[in-house]
């Protein structure tokens, strides 16, 4: 799963955030922290690591929200499809439709259903005709579009994020180098040691964009691909589904 995967590629972060987070004797030693550059930040790289962090909690928030969903979905659809294949077979078309009612968080249920409540709104009697069949179908492919749009609900903002943070990091990074330019020629020093405190500072949000961004790409990649999945799984469901009504009308 994805989650378990993040979660092994960042358990080093808690120790190496130890480290940024230490107070002033940290720096002391040689190293930095990141909580006296937040403080020497200016305003405008304030904003940018306020920026995104937020979308850091909303990349995060959508991965658990579509982990979860995406995870009902395959469990309930795993134990409709048999049975709704049982009562098709045996002709019990109420029951299949119960079965599907059943399982409201399965993708291949809410397709079949609309299918099949389609097909019934016809009637049980007498034959059925190309119409009734053309119709279900129909019903079968808005049905699928439906549950799509479902599926890829805040794959959108994930793609933003990853291909928007990096960039937003960068701006950050050139509005420090600029500050840290603008010092040396207030101060009239000169070396690199006149600017690498502003320059590291500076770099703090450019890493922070790259923190951001590799999670949501990945993540994105990820959900989209399982969405590419559950697509075939309805376009075979709702081909099989077909073939059973033009079947029942050939009797």
């Amino acid at each position: 799963m994805i989650l378990a995967h993040a979660a092994a590629a960042f358990a080093h972060v808690p120790a190496t955030l130890g480290m940024f987070f230490q107070e002033d004797g940290g720096a002391a030693a040689g190293g930095f922290s990141v909580l006296s550059m937040l403080k020497s930040m200016g305003w405008i790289d304030l904003v940018v690591v306020g920026l995104l962090f937020i979308m850091s909690i909303w990349s995060l928030a959508v991965m658990i929200d579509r982990a979860l969903y995406f995870s009902a979905a395959k469990s309930q659809s795993r134990e409709f499809a048999p049975k709704v294949a049982g009562a098709l077979k045996d002709g019990r078309l109420d029951e299949a439709i119960k079965v599907a009612d059943r399982s409201k968080k399965s993708h291949l249920a809410e397709v079949v259903t609309a299918g099949l409540q389609e097909f019934r709104s016809y009637g049980s009697g007498g034959a059925i005709s190309d119409e009734q069949i053309e119709s279900s179908k129909r019903a079968l492919e808005r049905s699928e579009a439906i549950v799509h749009a479902k599926l890829k609900r805040g794959l959108g903002s994930l793609a933003t994020i990853g291909s928007t943070a990096p960039f937003i990091g960068l701006f950050g990074t050139v509005v420090g180098i600029l500050h840290a330019f603008q010092q040396i020629a207030t101060q009239k020093t000169s070396g690199i040691g006149a600017v690498a405190g502003g320059i590291s500072e500076a770099l703090v949000t450019t890493a922070f964009g790259l923190l951001v961004a590799i999670p949501a790409v990945m993540a994105f990649n990820y959900f989209t691909n399982k969405v590419e999945s559950f697509d075939v799984e309805m376009d075979n469901s709702s081909s099989e589904l077909v073939d059973y009504f033009i079947k029942q009308s050939q009797r």
